[in-house]
């Protein structure tokens, strides 16, 4: 069996049952046990400091250690692990499949709203044959660095095809220019991205093909199967699987955040860019996933990030988690949101007792401050969570409400919670956060929990240790 062939195997065989596929290599044929939860071979743990700082949560980068500010807690990956970004220069695919997307060093917010420190990649490719394709173009911010890589990777030929992935304009605003650049290329896309293509661009003139589930279309030497994805996360979205050199072209699936020339772990800014951006549409991605375990992957070239080539099943199953909403580790989120500073000195406490507990991952989070896709992210990441807020206007303090929006509107589930409230009056804070609580499926509320008046009294902070141990555990 040829060595490159990916063969998902799981960890979580009690979850599911498994079913047999047979993979076709070019010189033999093996069959291969895969679950239908598509989960992968189970990693070390990342290992942590386990000393809890306070901090912010915007992400910093030095060297290839994932650091987070501010303090000088480091978080690394599985020891041995190599997840790191890829020069563009490694994007090398193969003599006939070309890399030609762009790194946006420039861009401060992805989608107006993700902060990027070390910028995004567009990705597209190029695809040589009898026939030529286009798998995508990038953000008109980069047309035209785009453009001169099309043209050199062309080499004085013509492209036959534009396959359109996906249609949000980081990957398609490029478009219009390549259908007046060639004005006889075919463009190939969905049913779907076909009704929405004139939203953007007029396509009257231009031969089109609309593509189905499982549909071919020969190149010559590559033939390209499409497999529809919609929802993940537009509704238009496919996937295309290239038969011969067994590579799936997988639209925003597998991205990141980072441009290519980024020397970092590939995990932590994945989450960020799958919670974020995709996680609200779990069930869509789980169908993808079984759609992809029929196939026989050596190659995931994604829309945003390195082009994954090692370990397959390592990367397939963090997608697996991710969209079932299990948690990926244990550990404890405590979120904060502290108006004068008492709020905050009993999330502190509380933090400390959960590791003086054994608490190995513990992140404490000001929410007034931090990231909050990365506050969402770690929200997912671990199993339970700490939410300590003042009581503001009747309810709870905004920065507060802001994070339970982002996560209800992310289908935040499966989790256990606990929460703490401050309030020299009236306290509201605890009512209304269980309130956004109990809307989210599989909460549970872990008790006690806590309503502090003004400053941390002594009787506040033995009912801290309570839940701290309540929370541990859980």
């Amino acid at each position: 069996m040829n060595e490159e062939s990916v063969c998902l195997r799981s960890a979580y065989a009690d979850e599911a049952k498994d079913r047999v596929r047979v993979v076709k290599t070019e010189n033999s044929v093996c069959a291969k046990k895969v679950v239908d939860r598509i989960c992968a071979v189970k990693t070390e743990d990342c290992v942590c400091a386990k000393k809890v700082v306070d901090r912010s949560c915007e992400v910093k980068t030095e060297g290839s250690v994932c650091v987070k500010a501010a303090g000088s807690r480091t978080c690394a990956e599985p020891a041995g692990a190599n997840r790191k970004g890829i020069r563009m220069s490694e994007q090398f695919i193969s003599d006939n499949i070309r890399y030609i997307g762009c790194d946006d060093k420039d861009i401060d917010l992805f989608e107006s709203q993700y902060v990027v420190p070390n910028g995004v990649s567009y990705n597209s490719y190029l695809i040589l044959d009898d026939k030529i394709a286009i798998m995508d173009t990038v953000d008109r911010r980069r047309s035209d660095e785009w453009k001169n890589n099309l043209t050199a990777a062309l080499d004085g030929r013509k492209p036959d095809y534009l396959v359109i992935s996906h249609l949000e304009p980081d990957h398609a605003g490029t478009i219009g220019q390549v259908l007046e650049l060639y004005p006889e290329i075919t463009v190939v896309c969905s049913v779907k991205a076909a009704q929405l293509l004139p939203e953007y661009y007029d396509p009257a003139g231009h031969p089109m093909i609309t593509v189905k589930e499982g549909e071919t279309l020969s190149l010559g030497a590559h033939t390209l199967q499409f497999f529809m994805a919609p929802m993940v996360h537009w509704p238009e979205v496919m996937v295309t699987y290239e038969q011969k050199e067994k590579v799936l072209f997988s639209a925003d699936g597998f991205g990141k955040f980072g441009t290519l020339d980024t020397e970092e772990d590939w995990i932590s800014e994945a989450r960020r860019y799958y919670i974020n951006i995709v996680g609200k549409y779990g069930a869509q991605v789980q169908k993808l996933l079984a759609k992809a375990a029929t196939l026989d992957i050596r190659m995931i070239c994604p829309l945003h990030g390195p082009v994954l080539k090692d370990d397959l099943g390592y990367y397939i199953g963090k997608y697996d988690t991710w969209s079932s909403y299990r948690p990926e580790d244990r550990g404890v989120v405590v979120a904060y949101a502290s108006i004068h500073g008492n709020t905050a000195g009993a999330a502190k406490y509380l933090a400390e007792k959960l590791t003086q507990f054994g608490e190995e991952h513990v992140e404490l989070m000001d929410i007034c401050r931090c990231d909050m896709a990365t506050a969402v992210e770690n929200a997912f990441r671990y199993d339970r969570m700490v939410l300590a807020a003042s009581s503001y206007d009747a309810g709870v303090f905004l920065p507060m409400e802001d994070f339970l929006i982002h996560l209800r509107h992310k289908t935040y589930r499966n989790r256990k919670v606990a929460l703490v409230e401050n309030g020299t009056w009236a306290p509201a804070a605890k009512k209304t956060m269980t309130g956004y609580l109990k809307a989210m499926k599989g909460i549970e509320i872990v008790e006690p929990s806590l309503t502090i008046q003004g400053a941390v009294k002594a009787a506040d902070y033995k009912v801290l240790d309570e839940i701290a141990k309540a929370v541990h555990e859980a």
